[in-house]
């Protein structure tokens, strides 16, 4: 108990070493950590360019899969995120699944808020379905506000009658954005990483006064009648436990297999962390891919 308390002051230290407010400097900051995955040989990290929107195919330099694939959306609270920063998932899950992961720069908010971001997921999906894949091929993986898009991204999908994902994986998703959950209240004081003044400016950012109960921003609220089968994995000690346990309880009455993880003592998406429990739960989310896939 007190080696992880003194992990969770450190995380707290780290991220409070760029200040929130100063959008620009947490966006850089974040690509500086992403830089870093420059230096695996093990990785091949190509740019690729959707219709003026930048993007990264992340793959092992080695024998790996072609018929399936990953579509990553990054987090970030819409505001900040990129796919430099999101090696830190990227390059996990292209090393334990041995597929190939297409994470792309939607545009942020406040420069560019609602619809911008799924606008542009839609354009990363249509890219791979022009690409040849099937969307049965596709797993869509999101952490925090990138599991928010990917939800909102399926909700889109299912509205326009087209063919949804082989499933989900999703990392301590965003999935409310009227902060109805207990969490908020409970777990204020022990997450390191999140807090509701912070939420709130992004929300004000991105949706400014549209209805945040709208399924593609609040993705809680949509129908999730005929989705695909979902993974989410969530900290113990986060403000957003509440969104990934109300979420899995509205897909399980939807009918979805669905399947949550809440790890002990966890930070939000502790999976970029290099360490123990994040290998695990990385190991989790390979395990829930391969099983999908296999069954495909």
């Amino acid at each position: 108990m007190e080696t992880n308390q003194r992990l969770m002051r450190l995380i707290r230290l780290a991220h409070g070493m760029v200040e929130k407010a100063d959008i620009e400097k947490h966006r850089q900051s974040q690509d500086q950590i992403g830089e870093l995955y420059k230096r695996t040989k093990a990785l091949s990290f190509r740019p690729v360019e959707i219709k003026g929107m930048k993007c990264e195919w992340v793959s092992l330099n080695r024998s790996h899969v072609h018929k399936q694939v990953i579509l990553h959306c990054h987090g970030g609270g819409y505001s900040t995120g990129s796919s430099l920063y999101a090696r830190t998932l990227t390059a996990k899950l292209a090393s334990y699944t041995a597929m190939e992961v297409l994470s792309f720069d939607y545009r942020l908010a406040p420069e560019h808020p609602y619809p911008a971001a799924l606008e542009d997921a839609m354009k990363a999906w249509d890219y791979l379905m022009r690409m040849g894949y099937g969307a049965r091929d596709v797993i869509i993986t999101g952490d925090s506000a990138g599991g928010n898009l990917a939800l909102a991204l399926v909700h889109k999908l299912k509205e326009q009658k087209r063919f949804l994902p082989r499933g989900l994986v999703l990392m301590s998703p965003w999935t409310d954005m009227t902060f109805s959950g207990e969490s908020y209240v409970e777990r204020r004081d022990m997450d390191p990483v999140l807090d509701v003044p912070y939420l709130e400016q992004m929300i004000a950012d991105y949706a400014g006064n549209r209805d945040l109960k709208s399924p593609y921003i609040s993705p809680l609220f949509g129908d999730f009648t005929g989705f695909p089968p979902t993974y989410v994995q969530v900290g113990s000690n986060e403000i957003l436990l509440s969104d990934s346990v109300k979420l899995v309880e509205r897909m399980k009455e939807a009918g979805v297999n669905v399947k949550l993880d809440v790890f002990e003592g966890m930070w939000h998406v502790f999976q970029m962390a290099p360490f123990k429990t994040a290998y695990e739960a990385m190991d989790k989310c390979v395990q829930f891919i391969v099983e999908e896939l296999i069954h495909f």
